[in-house]
């Protein structure tokens, strides 16, 4: 038996196109571009954890002044402590509940950003709130307000 003729030989020696599994090249191509999608995506999530962040203020604000209305309706005045009727989302600090002449005010934070947000009803507004009982946040003296 010659050796170029045995199946398993020519097997064994075969110079062909055949291969299984990737070049270094390939593998660098594709890391590459998994690279630059990361690049591009990372910043982006950053981001939305951040808007995240300041809405769950913002919620909690605004349930904050249901609550406080729903107390004023039952107790006709408003309180700093609405007790178990209140509660805030995991993570933000509790509210810092300030009672004016004709309303109050209040500010909450999460340490998980540098955002802060206010509310207020009545007349006494609290930066960054410019609008009775619409929540608003601040971050480096800009402010972000809902639309009318």
């Amino acid at each position: 038996m010659h050796l170029a003729t045995s199946p398993d030989i020519r097997h064994r020696y075969s110079v062909g196109m055949n291969r299984s599994g990737f070049t270094l090249i390939e593998l660098l191509i594709v890391v590459a571009i998994i690279g630059l999608v990361a690049t591009i995506a990372v910043p982006k999530l950053i981001n939305t954890k951040e808007r995240a962040l300041v809405a769950s203020m913002k919620s909690d604000l605004r349930n904050l002044v249901t609550a406080e209305e729903s107390y004023l309706g039952d107790h006709a005045k408003y309180t700093t402590d609405l007790g178990p009727d209140y509660h805030y989302s995991a993570g933000n600090r509790p509210p810092t509940i300030t009672l004016t002449g004709d309303g109050w005010t209040a500010s909450m934070t999460n340490p998980n950003t540098t955002e802060q947000c206010a509310v207020f009803v009545g007349s006494t507004p609290l930066a960054p709130a410019t609008r009775e009982a619409a929540p608003a946040c601040a971050k480096g003296g800009s402010t972000t307000t809902p639309p009318p």
